[in-house]
């Protein structure tokens, strides 16, 4: 077995440097497609859902 210098290299494990990705990106929401959907819309759809709902 052969040892390398980097067998011996101290390795510092620490999660205030580690960036993580959002679960969501801006570009994934009706604002970032350029609109947005308030309640009044959900109000809409609502009123005109087929009776078979």
């Amino acid at each position: 077995m052969t040892v390398s210098p980097d067998d011996d290299r101290p390795v510092e494990l620490s999660d205030e440097d580690l960036v993580i990705l959002p679960d969501q990106t801006r570009d994934d929401t009706d604002e970032g497609w350029g609109t947005w959907r308030g309640s009044a819309e959900d109000d809409r759809l609502l009123e005109e859902r087929p009776p078979h709902w």
